[in-house]
């Protein structure tokens, strides 16, 4: 007989489907579970307000983008706005939702960062936290890009020496 465990089991509770604007796409947590391999790390309490946020900021920074599209073509929704089609599913809706996921898990690691660092002690702390920064680093570029995709924009990185 064997026994496997798991440090991290999956969300137990039935996570409800988080309402969006009516334009941008409403967010189904166990999705966003599965895309950002959260699994049972992050409970349901602090993953819906996290998502929420970052739903939001998302949505702020799409904004006059998604003006325009309402009021100068008529779009009732994102999945209106003419797009290539991936899986039968608008590509925007895919950058729009990489974009929250992006913001979703760069916001998490802010949050973890301190208690994330006081676990290690012996000095390791400093290490521990830039290799954090550098996670939160790399979800907000992708969260830039995903946003410039979803724009039709170039991306664009620059970096201060």
């Amino acid at each position: 007989m064997s026994l496997i465990a798991t440090a991290n089991p999956p969300a137990s509770t039935a996570e409800p489907t988080v309402s969006n604007d009516g334009w941008f796409p409403d967010m189904v947590p166990t999705q966003v579970r599965d895309a950002c391999r959260l699994e049972g790390t992050v409970t349901t309490a602090r993953l819906l307000p996290a998502l929420k946020d970052a739903m939001l900021s998302v949505n702020a920074e799409l904004y006059e983008w998604a003006a325009e599209q309402r009021a100068r073509w008529g779009y009732e929704q994102l999945a209106d706005v003419p797009a290539p089609q991936i899986g039968g599913e608008s590509a925007r809706l895919l950058h729009y939702r990489r974009a929250v996921h992006e913001c979703l898990q760069a916001d998490l690691q802010e949050a973890y960062r301190e208690s994330a660092a006081t676990k290690v002690g012996g000095g390791g702390e400093e290490a521990v936290r830039e290799a954090l920064a550098a996670k939160v680093d790399y979800h907000r570029k992708n969260q830039r890009w995903a946003i410039a995709d979803l724009l039709g924009r170039a991306r664009c990185t620059v970096e201060l020496l």
